[in-house]
């Protein structure tokens, strides 16, 4: 977290204006998504606004987030942005922040940045992992953390079916009805299926999601591996179209935003990816 100003940060920091970035992770289970609401809705966004508005002595500060998680979806690698008149070193930022904040969010970094870095602009890709945890038995610890399924799933199966979502595609029948992207048309660069124990963790990066697309391709993909649907399913959904030929949304619980990619000019901190729990995971998709 050096406080060293690149050149272009400078000339920002000249006229008074510092443009500071986040890395941030959180639990979002009792959170209504990231986005900023109504007053007396909790979300991510306010609580971290309220408290790095403290760390700043009182001045509002305002994000712009990667990517908006929905309601009880995690991150372990959110970037946000800001631009604030207040000076204060990167470490005061994170320590600040952290002071002020629930335990269920913590900033991990923050860095000074040039005027033309856009947290949800620049990015070129966004990866989540989904976690199902298969057992017969619900967990009684991360509860809210993965999402249980009771049924036998075989991998390969889901492996297979998971062919037809690599490349571009027209994701709509992956969209939730609310969702506003201006097109369906989205590019995944890799989905892996990993085995972890009684983990089955789903690894998609992509340039950019749908409303609900990982949580969609989550459910087919379950539903080919508990046997109800045959592997060609997933590739039929895909070319209806149409969301409701795709079953169930999987529950948000599972879902971590876990990497969002940039330029290397920006050179962001990079942490190992999350969550926690899987940590050790290996990274068998990074050179996909």
């Amino acid at each position: 977290m050096s406080d060293a100003l690149p050149a272009t940060a400078a000339e920002s920091a000249a006229v008074g204006i510092y443009r500071i970035a986040l890395g941030v992770e959180y639990k979002g289970s009792r959170y209504r998504g990231f986005q900023r609401q109504r007053a007396g809705v909790p979300t991510i966004q306010a609580s971290l606004e309220k408290a790095l508005s403290k760390v700043a002595g009182g001045v509002p500060v305002t994000l712009s987030c990667a990517g908006r998680t929905d309601a009880s979806v995690h991150a372990s690698a959110q970037v946000v942005h800001f631009d604030t008149p207040v000076e204060r070193s990167m470490l005061a930022w994170v320590m600040g922040a952290n002071r002020n904040l629930p335990n269920d969010i913590s900033v991990v970094w923050a860095k000074l940045m040039p005027a033309h870095f856009d947290a949800r602009f620049c990015a070129m890709a966004r990866r989540y992992r989904y976690v199902i945890y298969s057992d017969q038995i619900r967990p009684a610890h991360m509860a809210e953390e993965v999402t249980w399924n009771h049924r036998p799933l075989d991998i390969e199966r889901m492996r297979e079916a998971a062919k037809a979502f690599v490349g571009t595609h027209d994701f709509s029948a992956f969209r939730a009805r609310q969702c506003q992207a201006k097109s369906p048309i989205k590019t995944v660069h890799h989905l892996t299926l990993i085995e972890h124990g009684r983990f089955i963790v789903l690894d998609i990066r992509a340039n950019a999601f749908l409303h609900h697309m990982v949580r969609n391709i989550a459910g087919v993909l379950m539903t080919v591996g508990a046997g109800e649907q045959p592997v060609e399913w997933a590739r039929a959904v895909l070319e209806t179209g149409v969301r409701r030929t795709g079953g169930v949304t999987a529950h948000p619980y599972g879902l971590y935003l876990v990497q969002v990619d940039y330029p290397p000019e920006f050179d962001l901190p990079v942490r190992y990816l999350g969550p926690h729990f899987l940590s050790g995971l290996a990274d068998v998709a990074a050179d996909a």
